[in-house]
């Protein structure tokens, strides 16, 4: 059950996953350091890296340990800055703030940046890939997520991938909501961001998968190759290591996505039930292969979502209205990338589940919902 002794039901695993891990005795020297308690670090912290490469089924020399998806999608996109050849930047209109904002930034420092059009379920397709192609001709990044943070929406990134390799363009993803949720093989991309927390792990952990070898834009100890310099979290590191070996076992995720799909697929069809809920985008099925069962946007008629989120807390859920990184700003650059009006995005809410949600809750949060429409009055008119 997916409650504490309070009675509250979590709905907001795509912010952050209740711990799952235990702490472990690691060797407490500096990875850095000559001496037997700095090689005892050493060979720990490369055991967890090998650990998790091996999950991934890459060579552990592609994998950097970082501070999280944040880090790591900033350090493949910074490395642009040094890049001598110059080109366009891309990214979908739909990504993470992480990726958004930095390519904002990298803008203000006289970088090219374009930005690749999503279809209306919010999905980056081969023609709006194309068509964005087709306008940057010159394009030589393009940082496109494997799942959207706040809708759920897929990208079948074998088929982009394919079109980017074709035209030597490096493809970094964002595969924080990916990992562990949705079946996908990270070595289609050339560079991808993963975060611990996402999956039970300790928060400030993630890592960085790198194919193909990109320019650091800072220096200090020359720690993770010069990649990520700053001395390496070793418990840390073993804790992700842990939690990527048994969330992302092949046999683990694809059990685990066939019980959220009929989670979600009840959650939906009781939606649709609800006077004034419009989900989105609208035409999401009760099970839709374009979308991961582990996220979903809803938004209800006349309650914006901030003040559905609290009347939620109140009854006992926590829900979310997007990205818990960008929660103090009521804009939904993805809902609007999507081609939701600004009311209806102002209105919405995300709903993100996770391994030990149960059904009852499912049921639960519905009445709630219905409860909270029929008391307040709100719904259609």
């Amino acid at each position: 059950m997916n409650r504490d002794n309070s009675g509250r039901c979590y709905f907001d695993w795509a912010a952050t996953a209740p711990p799952d891990y235990s702490s472990v005795n690691v060797p407490f020297g500096n990875p850095s350091s000559r001496h037997r308690e700095g090689r005892e670090a050493r060979e720990a912290l490369e055991s967890a890296r090998s650990r998790c490469a091996a999950v991934l089924g890459v060579a552990s020399e592609y994998i950097y340990i970082t501070s999280g998806g944040t880090e790591s999608n900033a350090l493949a996109l910074h490395a642009m800055l040094l890049r001598q050849s110059g080109g366009v930047i891309l990214a979908s209109s739909a990504e993470h703030p992480s990726v958004r904002e930095n390519c904002l930034i990298l803008e203000r420092l006289g970088k090219r940046v374009g930005f690749i059009g999503v279809e209306q379920d919010g999905r980056v397709s081969p023609a709006t890939l194309e068509n964005a192609l087709e306008k940057h001709r010159d394009a030589r990044f393009a940082a496109i997520m494997g799942v959207n943070n706040e809708t759920g929406a897929k990208t079948d990134l074998p088929a982009l991938a394919r079109i980017l390799r074709d035209k030597r363009i490096h493809l970094h993803c964002d595969m924080v909501q990916t990992a562990g949720k949705v079946p996908a093989d990270v070595t289609y991309a050339d560079s991808a961001s993963l975060s611990a927390h996402k999956l039970g792990g300790p928060r400030g952990m993630g890592l960085l998968y790198l194919r193909k070898p990109l320019n650091p834009i800072y220096a200090g100890g020359g720690q993770e190759r010069g990649i990520r310099p700053g001395t390496e979290n070793v418990a840390g590191a073993f804790a992700m290591a842990d939690c990527l070996e048994r969330r992302l076992n092949a046999e683990t995720v694809q059990a685990e996505y066939h019980k959220a799909s009929e989670r979600f697929s009840r959650l939906i069809r009781g939606l649709r039930l609800i006077p004034g809920c419009r989900l989105i985008p609208e035409d999401r099925l009760d099970e839709d292969q374009r979308f991961s069962p582990y996220i979903l946007q809803a938004a209800f008629k006349r309650i914006p979502g901030e003040v559905m989120v609290r009347a939620l807390d109140d009854a006992g859920f926590a829900v979310s209205t997007g990205s818990a990184c960008s929660a103090s700003s009521q804009e939904r650059p993805v809902l609007a990338a999507m081609g939701v009006d600004k009311r209806t995005a102002r209105e919405g809410i995300r709903v993100s589940q996770g391994w030990s949600t149960t059904m009852e809750e499912i049921d639960r949060l519905l009445e709630a919902l219905t409860d909270i429409i029929s008391r307040f009055g709100f719904g259609e008119p």
